[in-house]
């Protein structure tokens, strides 16, 4: 199987760039760039429980997520990150041999489960601008008789949203549907479809604090699922998924969301800007995006050579060279300073 390629952290990448890390701008792994809420570092320092496991069931953390979201907390599971539920799923579903359908481009982690749980991955290419074939997903879905099917939205790498029309006819096929909604906090009002697992025994809806509350390193998130499922999920679940430091963390975010959305607003304010004026350099694409980065297409030059050249002077964006993406590169908006920087060297490669 292929190996997934994370993304390094600052530390990783000031050894191999040689440079300081506060000279380094990281555009290339959808980060929050204003970090966490004040609060959470204050939560973290006083800590003082930290050689006691942590509650197996995250139950303040799933008692405030259930508040926020107005859900009931017997519907929630907390994890080690979204990518630790994509993984439970599988484990839960999946019997070697079984398929699940894939939409690429998109997040990378749905076929790395897959193969890791011995499923067969079909995948259905996304339209040329970038939308849910729907069509063929049922196509798919009569052929191969799937047991999942992930979809995010908006989707990695080009940031645009599922519609509620395209959403309801995947509810109708027979097999799970699993939204993963990690950038959907910079999506405009009503793009979420959280509330509707309620209504639907096979849909099951992904979030993350890594992107909205800037908790990347501290590796929390949780998915929304269907009653029934939940007794198996309790069952396979690693015991102490959930650290305390991520649990703490996770509880003072929440405690701080209007502050939050508030960062939200800024990020899409700034996406906006970034758009319009990388719009102006005659060899880049952007696409239009929902969420905190902007995936372009690079005409006329070399993507990889342009990803070496802005690394050699500190700035890190994500580059693509796979089918459905060649020739691509993914920028994830970080502050006016960091942009603007992005955008002077940009000018100057022109």
């Amino acid at each position: 199987m292929p190996a997934y390629e994370p993304i390094l952290p600052l530390d990783v990448l000031s050894e191999q760039l040689g440079r300081p890390a506060d000279q380094i701008v990281k555009l290339d792994a959808n980060e929050n760039p204003f970090g966490p809420l004040p609060t959470v570092g204050e939560v973290l320092a006083r800590l003082d429980q930290v050689h006691v496991y942590p509650d197996p069931e995250s139950r303040h953390l799933r008692r405030a997520l259930g508040q926020y979201h107005d859900l009931a907390a017997e519907t929630i599971l907390a994890g080690a990150g979204a990518d630790e539920l994509i993984d439970l799923i599988m484990r839960l579903v999946i019997e070697p041999g079984d398929t699940i359908v894939n939409c690429p481009p998109t997040f990378g982690m749905y076929a790395f489960d897959a193969d890791i749980n011995a499923a067969r991955t079909v995948n259905v290419p996304r339209r040329a601008d970038w939308s849910l074939d729907v069509d063929a997903i049922e196509e798919a879905v009569g052929a191969h008789r799937p047991k999942l099917l992930f979809v995010a939205t908006p989707n990695n790498p080009d940031g645009g949203v599922l519609t509620k029309p395209a959403l309801s006819r995947l509810l109708r096929l027979p097999l799970l549907v699993v939204v993963d909604e990690a950038y959907v906090d910079f999506a405009p009002p009503g793009s979420s479809f959280i509330r509707l697992v309620a209504e639907h025994d096979n849909l099951i809806v992904l979030r993350t604090f890594s992107k909205w509350a800037g908790l990347a390193g501290l590796r929390v998130g949780y998915g929304v699922f269907p009653a029934a499922l939940m007794p198996h999920l309790w069952k396979i679940k690693q015991p102490y998924n959930v650290s305390v430091a991520a649990q703490a963390a996770a509880r003072a975010s929440l405690e701080g969301t209007d502050e939050l959305e508030r960062r939200s607003e800024r990020i899409v304010a700034e996406r906006l800007r970034l758009a319009e004026e990388l719009a102006t350099i005659p060899w880049l694409v952007p696409y239009p995006s929902k969420a905190n980065f902007i995936l372009c297409r690079v005409r006329r030059r070399s993507a990889a050579a342009l990803k070496q050249q802005l690394a050699a002077d500190g700035i890190l964006i994500r580059y693509f060279d796979k089918d459905g993406l060649r020739d691509h590169i993914r920028i994830s908006v970080g502050t006016v300073a960091q942009n603007d920087r992005l955008l002077e060297r940009l000018l100057e490669v022109s």
